[in-house]
C-alpha cells in the first residue's frame, strides 16, 4: 500500500440506527455504510427513512414497476364490467367433440368408463 493512498476506513458497526440530527451531521458516513447495508433513520423512535445502495434502489424500482402492472385478472374484470354495462353476453360456440386418445385406449382395453 502506497503512503499517498488514502486508508480505507473499516466500518465496524454496519447497521446502526440513526436519528435525523446524527444523519445530517454524519451524512457521508451514512452513505458509505448504506453501500454495505441499508441504514435506517428514526425520528422519536419512529422509522422515517431508509438509505440504501443504488443497486438495491434500482432493483426495488424495477420490482415496483412490475408489481403495479395490470394483471390478466384485472383486464378480465374490466371486460366483465363493460359487458355488464353494455348488456352484452358472450355466447360461446357449441362444443365439438374430438377424439380422446386416453378414452380410446381404455375402451380398447375393455375398461368401464361409466363410473
Amino acid at each position: 500500500m502506497n503512503a499517498n493512498e488514502p486508508k480505507e476506513e473499516k466500518i465496524s458497526e454496519v447497521a446502526m440506527p440513526w436519528n435525523i440530527a446524527s444523519a445530517k451531521q454524519q451524512f457521508s458516513d451514512l452513505v458509505r455504510r448504506a453501500v454495505v447495508e441499508p441504514q435506517l433513520i428514526y425520528n422519536r423512535k419512529r422509522l422515517v427513512a431508509a438509505v440504501i445502495d443504488a443497486a438495491q434502489y434500482q432493483a426495488f424500482k424495477e420490482w415496483s414497476e412490475q408489481a403495479n402492472r395490470r394483471t390478466l385478472g384485472d383486464e378480465l374484470a374490466e371486460l366483465r364490467q363493460i359487458m355488464d354495462e353494455e348488456d352484452y353476453a358472450l355466447v360461446p360456440a357449441p362444443r365439438a367433440t374430438r377424439p380422446n386418445a386416453l378414452v380410446q385406449t381404455l375402451e380398447e382395453d375393455g375398461r368401464d368408463l361409466s363410473g
